[in-house]
């Protein structure tokens, strides 16, 4: 049996949070040893509800046992001298530290980082945290809707009198977890380069959702406003619908797209009518389309109308409840769920959602109780890092080539991911048909006024890349692909399971080009199965993972979190996949198939109810803002038009503070009220209280003034003030760059820093214009002269200008 790519590795983690925890879930599910640090008493998220009976009368979080399959546990406590040397002792065997410990503790702590980097210069160390080690926010107190809420994905979604809706916890960790794996595994793939440290934190992790809109923003001077429950983007069907049984997610975007589904319903005169043929003329005539369009998808049923899509190409999906989503027969057939053992309990969750075939994650696993590995039974490890990384070392991926096959949001965000460690991105376009992110609106201004070179957001997803054009529907053009990816490392697609094989580019096809590729592919619900040919946007992906059943009011129905957040967590999915296979790649010298389904990877997302699910047979009902744990929590309006602030009371102590601050003493001393459990009971009045205060109070003092007595709050932010956020702003999460065609303008960073720095790595190469590089990567790659390529020119097999695509040719009678 092949061994996990990562098998050869020890990591340790120190401190909690499910950030930490899921970043070391990837490394310990493909076959990292992984020593979980708990505290005296273990990790006070063992006991966050829902628990099982783990047998001797222990009682563990599901949750938490979830997020710690496969690792090992021990007890210690790091203020005591002999136990931080013994643990001191155990990182100078171990290949990566993963330390959630708040920045200022880890400088006091008698296992500092700085410490540590001197005395052992080969360890590598990541921390995680809300908001960095750096910046105004960086002591906040934060929650998963306080993150989510400064991140600009708050205030978009809900109603449009208010209040935004807030999700459920265990989203932020998972972003932020795989935001930390990325240039940790990277680090520890350029390990002769040295070893690094990287700082990550969630805030800038959860931006890679929001960026879209907020280059929207920037483009427009303004941002879309808050238009309704499932009413999101700048058109019109989006949402979920109520069919004759279970819910129908529907997202049409193209005319093309709008004329099939008005012939699935039989109204073609609907899809005719020049009223609604613009996708801002659909969004304006919503609530007409609304009325008409309603009460036909009542008539059929998800299931049905879901089959009718995938014959007519059109993005549609069945929105599933947590039982549903666990008996489809289409995720049990990739394996999507496995077993967690805790003590004598069971039950299933998510399986991690990279794909590899030849070296599949382990399908969940035991997790441990706390202290039961001993620091004496573990086996010598050594590490094969030597040395730190210095300024002049290169970035850990450099060496690496990928050919980029992908256009959209989510396959250049994941190779995004690659270029900015330092991998040469080759990115392939057609002149034909470049990327569709440069603009889908291609009427005459399109071509003439070269359009598709100021698109705001295809510069975000396609800095640090070279970008080439190739006809691929001409033999020429397919032949210059085919040698291309003879000297790459791995190529990425993320097409409908049927396009790339049509044009001879299969997974087997491109394996007999070059059997030493990694090969990912990230089709909606993967390359095989009853359901890969479906169409989907972003949007598609969450509605199919089952997520809207679980947010929004218990009345509401099934709710979308009015951004694509399909394609980012695509993305970051596919290139930590990319990282797997390439580590796979060096220790065994084999490629493989990476058979990613976007679906899949959101499951991880919508575990906590997933897992539920399974161990209780049931699902929480919806409480809207409120939360089972922090009370009271909520998104409040403050002084000003359309202003709001989330607030997490997570404590007793919090409580007091927030009665303080909103000087209400009556509150404070309340009996009934100095409980959690009392306080759920009267959340309406305290919930009035809060309004009533913050009532002439901007959400930036209540802000301030909140974090100040230790509570966890944040202004609910649009996009577009996320290019003015003092704290982004003094980080330099956004960098100034002078491109042609667009001029000066903003784009962000990466989420992470290395070292101590405060700012991220500069950015190298801004996102090309079309076929940029067609000299520099034919000349220097393949070896063709001047004349060579001039001929390619004149033959249309590659150049710098887009063009109106050929008609296709039919076939006579």
């Amino acid at each position: 049996m092949t061994a996990l790519p990562l098998s050869h590795l020890r990591v340790v983690e120190i401190g909690s949070g499910d950030a930490l925890c899921y970043c070391g879930k990837l490394f310990a599910d493909f076959g990292a040893e992984v020593i979980k640090i708990e505290r005296p008493g273990g990790d006070p998220d063992r006991r966050i509800a829902p628990t099982v009976d783990a047998g001797d009368e222990t009682h563990e979080s599901i949750v938490f046992a979830w997020l710690n399959t496969n690792k090992k546990s021990v007890v210690s406590d790091l203020d005591k001298p002999t136990h931080a040397a013994r643990i001191k002792k155990l990182l100078r065997t171990a290949d990566v530290l993963l330390d959630s410990r708040h920045h200022e503790n880890v400088r006091a702590s008698l296992l500092s980082h700085d410490e540590l980097r001197r005395d052992d210069r080969g360890l590598a160390i990541t921390a995680l945290s809300w908001f960095g080690e750096h910046g105004p926010y960086r002591n906040y107190h934060a929650t998963d809707s306080v993150c989510r809420s400064l991140a600009g994905l708050v205030k978009l979604v809900g109603p449009v009198e208010g209040p935004p809706v807030l999700p459920r916890d265990g989203q932020v960790g998972v972003v932020a977890g795989l935001t930390a794996f990325i240039p940790t595994l990277a680090g520890l793939y350029g390990y002769k380069t040295g070893a690094r440290r990287f700082a990550v934190n969630s805030l800038e992790a959860m931006l890679q959702i929001s960026e879209f809109d907020t280059g929207l923003a920037l483009e427009s001077g303004f941002t879309r406003p808050r238009a309704g429950i499932n009413r999101f983007g700048r058109g019109y069907p989006s949402g979920n619908f109520a069919t004759k049984h279970g819910w129908l997610g529907v997202t049409v975007v193209t005319p093309a797209q709008w004329v099939a589904f008005c012939n699935m319903m039989e109204l073609p005169e609907l899809g005719a009518d020049p009223k609604y043929s613009a996708t801002i003329g659909r969004f304006t005539h919503a609530e007409e389309l609304k009325a008409i369009i309603t009460p036909v998808l009542a008539k059929k049923t998800a299931q049905e109308w879901f089959e009718k899509g995938i014959e007519l190409r059109i993005p549609l999906a069945i929105v599933p409840d947590m039982k549903e989503l666990l008996e489809q027969d289409v995720q049990r057939a990739r394996g999507a769920f496995g077993t967690v053992t805790v003590g004598t309990a069971s039950f299933e969750g998510p399986v991690l959602p990279q794909h590899l075939t030849r070296s599949l994650p382990k399908p969940n696993g035991p997790a441990p109780l706390a202290g039961e590995t001993g620091l004496s039974s573990l086996s010598p490890h050594t590490r094969a890092a030597t040395r730190a990384a210095t300024p002049d070392d290169p970035l850990p991926l450099q060496g690496v080539r990928i050919v980029d096959l992908t256009m959209g949001w989510a396959g250049p965000h994941a190779t995004r991911q690659m270029g900015d460690l330092g991998a040469d991105i080759i990115k392939v376009e057609s002149c034909q048909y470049p990327d569709w992110f440069r603009g889908t609106d291609t009427r005459p201004p399109y071509h003439e006024e070269r359009v598709y070179e100021k698109a705001y957001w295809f510069q975000n997803n396609n800095r640090n890349k070279r970008g080439i054009t190739l006809d691929l529907t001409q033999a020429k053009g397919r032949a210059l692909l085919h040698r291309l990816m003879k000297d790459a490392d791995a190529v990425i697609d993320n097409y409908a399971a049927d396009v790339m094989p049509r044009l001879g580019l299969g997974v087997n096809d491109i394996h007999k080009i070059n059997p030493r590729l990694v090969v990912v592919t990230m089709p909606a619900f993967g390359m095989s199965g009853k359901w890969s040919g479906v169409r989907a946007y972003g949007s598609t992906l969450e509605q199919a993972s089952g997520l809207p059943s679980v947010t929004g009011n218990p009345d509401d129905p099934p709710t979308m979190l009015h951004a694509a957040i399909g394609d980012p967590i695509g993305g970051l999915n596919a290139a930590a996949a990319l990282l797997l296979g390439l580590m796979h790649q060096r220790n065994t010298g084999e490629g493989q198939h990476i058979d990613l389904s976007q679906v899949q990877c959101m499951l991880p997302l919508a575990a906590p109810s997933i897992l539920e699910q399974s161990a209780t047979g049931k699902t929480s009902p919806r409480i809207g803002n409120r939360h089972p744990r922090f009370v009271p929590q909520g998104c409040f309006p403050c002084a000003g038009i359309d202003q709001w602030i989330s607030i997490s009371v997570r404590s007793d102590d919090e409580w007091q503070a927030l009665c303080k601050a909103m000087r209400r003493d009556d509150l404070a001393q309340d009996s009934l009220l100095k409980t959690v459990n009392g306080r759920r009971k009267d959340e309406d009045r305290i919930e009035v209280a809060i309004r009533h205060w913050l009532a002439d109070v901007r959400p930036d003092i209540a802000m301030t003034t909140l974090q100040k007595a230790g509570i966890a709050a944040g202004i609910a932010k649009l996009p577009q003030d996320l290019a003015a956020d003092p704290h982004l702003v003094k980080t330099g999460h956004w960098q100034s760059v002078d491109r042609e065609f667009v001029g000066p303008h903003l784009v962000p960073g990466v989420s992470y820093r290395e070292g101590d720095a405060e700012m991220p790595y500069t950015i190298e190469r801004l996102a090309p214009t079309l076929g940029q590089h067609n000299n520099e990567v034919l000349k220097e790659l393949l070896g063709l002269s001047d004349s060579e390529i001039a001929e390619l020119e004149r033959d249309g097999i590659i150049g710098t200008v887009a063009t109106q695509a050929k008609p296709s040719k039919k076939k006579s009678a």
